[in-house]
């Protein structure tokens, strides 16, 4: 093994944290570039929609970016990869709020009537709401405490509706896309092979446990358990 594979398999805490602190700050260009836009008058004939719309997008990319960490860490090896996860899943949160609120307050100016209203006639804004409900105890638990608090188990239970987030997600900005749905199939295209690649991993293991438990056949009397994960 090459010094440069081993420094990437097995880096040090410094260098963990310097990809870290470069990924915060990745992260954070999309917004301030929208800021900057912002100040200087140029986002467009309806800047609520262009704020609301960039928001949006960029919570569903950043979704898409935290499943990639697990394809990419079994593909790559680089099991280091799933400690950015947990800041990919917060800026997408942060990215949802200020979509969130650039809807309530700047569209809609906390008039709940309106929204309620808005929400009948068009019902992809019940959607997101929904997943927005659902990112919430997903970011508020993202810390070793709540881990421990809720235990490994019921804490990974809990953070799997990140992939029923992602698919409503991509229905909300499908059923708001008038014209031009080059994104939103991308988007679907790349939410389906990774949700795809998941699944055949565990359809995988699944078949590796199976075959195990065929070979150590037990004597009479015995059953064979099969946990499925």
């Amino acid at each position: 093994m090459t010094r440069t594979s081993s420094t990437l398999s097995a880096p040090s805490a410094a260098t963990i944290a310097a990809v870290k602190a470069a990924l915060f700050v990745i992260c954070l260009i999309p917004a301030a570039l929208l800021c900057r836009d912002a100040y200087n008058g140029v986002l467009g004939e309806d800047p609520i929609e262009t704020i609301a719309r960039a928001s949006g997008e960029w919570t569903l990319r950043m979704l898409l970016f935290t499943l990639a960490m697990t394809p990419l860490r079994r593909i790559s090896g680089l099991h280091w990869l799933l400690r950015l996860r947990r800041m990919l899943g917060l800026f997408a949160f942060a990215y949802g709020c200020a979509h969130l609120f650039t809807y309530v307050w700047l569209d809609q100016s906390f008039d709940f009537t309106a929204i309620a209203l808005d929400i009948i006639e068009r019902p992809f804004i019940a959607v997101g709401f929904a997943a927005f409900a659902l990112m919430t105890p997903l970011a508020l638990t993202s810390n070793a405490y709540m881990v421990r608090r809720l235990g490994g188990r019921q804490w990974q239970s809990l953070h799997r509706s990140i992939y029923a987030i992602a698919i409503m997600a991509v229905v909300h900005l499908w059923w708001m896309t008038e014209k031009d749905p080059v994104w939103p199939i991308v988007y679907t295209l790349i939410l389906a092979l990774l949700l795809g690649m998941r699944a055949w991993w565990r359809n995988q293991e699944r078949e590796r446990q199976l075959a195990g438990a065929y070979l150590r056949q037990p004597g009479p009397g015995k059953v064979i358990r099969i946990i499925a994960k």
